[in-house]
């Protein structure tokens, strides 16, 4: 499996507010860009898998939606987690 339990309790505890707190933006935008190079790295290996192509632009749409609601709530934390994950340059 490409993610174990402890790896997405790191991801939780570094961009999150606990690593309990699965239901932050910042959690699931930072678990999302982590399953979103991971599908990057494999389409680059396999690319004629194209339910896994339709998978990550599903998950790309999934992180722009909540990037988006995130610079609606509250543009601090969007700028954060934007800069932290190096999501733009």
């Amino acid at each position: 499996m490409y993610l174990d339990p402890k790896e997405k309790a790191a991801i939780f505890a570094k961009h999150g507010k606990t690593v309990k707190d699965t239901g932050s933006a910042e959690g699931q935008i930072a678990l999302f860009t982590y399953r979103i190079q991971y599908l990057t790295g494999h389409l680059k290996a396999n690319h004629k898998d194209y339910n896994t192509e339709r998978s990550l632009v599903k998950l790309v749409g999934k992180r722009r939606s909540l990037l988006d609601y995130l610079m609606k709530k509250d543009v601090l934390r969007y700028r954060a987690i934007v800069a932290e994950l190096k999501l733009r340059k």
